[in-house]
């Protein structure tokens, strides 16, 4: 397995304002998308997200996006080597996702072909 990018998560409590900030750092523009009634935008390495509490925390929990070749490679590989699966492998419209906890705790996704 080789990961191949790392997407690191932010919240913040005023997406348009972070998303100007993070233009302006990265000079990448935002791809802006919900999810589960999260305001969430990509922008170069960082996914900034805002929203209610709640809906937050699942966003929150996972530390990291990690880019790989093959997610079921990755996820078998990873649970190899101790991790374990928290959410299985599963398509989604870019691709194939896996949430996994590594064995020192923390929380990542798994994404990719």
């Amino acid at each position: 397995m080789r990961i191949e990018s790392v997407v690191t998560r932010q919240r913040v409590d005023d997406l348009d304002a972070a998303v100007s900030f993070y233009e302006k750092l990265t000079g990448a523009p935002a791809n802006r998308f919900a999810f589960a009634g999260v305001g969430l935008a990509a922008v170069g390495p960082f996914l900034l997200f805002s929203g209610p509490d709640e809906a937050v925390a699942q966003v929150a929990r996972v530390a990291a996006t990690l880019t790989v070749a093959d997610v079921s490679e990755a996820v078998a590989e990873a649970v190899a080597a101790g991790a374990e699966v928290v959410a299985p492998a599963a398509p989604t419209p870019n691709g194939h996702r896996a949430v996994l906890r590594h064995p020192h705790g923390g929380v990542y996704e798994y994404v990719g072909p």
